[in-house]
């Protein structure tokens, strides 16, 4: 599979509408001390915060505002989705590049959604850099090894991440 990176994948009405829904007030943000298998928990400041949208293992750990994003399904033609979750990242001084991971062992697909653009990316196996900038989507292979950052030039880097084949 050949990785993409699309500008602009949402129309502008459906783009803004799931952004109110990610920076409301209301959105509940779970701590999460790893980034991956590959962290090492308490040696570095690496965490983030996520808020589960789906998860084909544990549906229910699945959240009620998984409706308001069930359409991607469609639009991306998501035959089986295995995940579906929003990262937030939060500022930092220096960026940090997160350990590499694979998502699973198996072949599979993953694609990033920026809902804001900042200094952090997504960083692929072979170098390739993608710059987060709202609205746009990188879809690739992410049975590879695959990493991510946080940001420095706003107070957070806000993605929602899918896993599917």
């Amino acid at each position: 599979m050949e990785t993409k990176v699309i500008d602009n994948f949402l129309p502008k009405k459906e783009f803004n509408y799931l952004k109110d829904v990610v920076f409301s007030n209301h959105l509940p943000w779970y701590f999460q001390s790893e980034i991956n298998n590959n962290h090492n928990q308490g040696q570095d400041n690496n965490f983030y915060f996520a808020h589960q949208l789906f998860e084909s293992q544990c549906p229910e750990i699945s959240s009620n505002l998984f409706n308001e994003f069930k359409f991607l399904q469609d639009t991306l033609e998501i035959k089986a989705l295995r995940r579906m979750k929003l990262n937030f990242y939060s500022c930092t001084k220096e960026i940090i590049v997160h350990p590499k991971h694979r998502d699973y062992e198996f072949k599979h697909k993953g694609c990033i959604i920026s809902f804001n653009t900042c200094d952090g990316s997504t960083i692929l196996e072979d170098g390739k850099k993608i710059q987060s900038i709202e609205n746009r989507i990188v879809i690739f292979p992410s049975d590879v090894y695959h990493f991510g950052t946080n940001a420095t030039n706003l107070s957070n880097r806000i993605v929602i991440n899918f896993v599917y084949v």
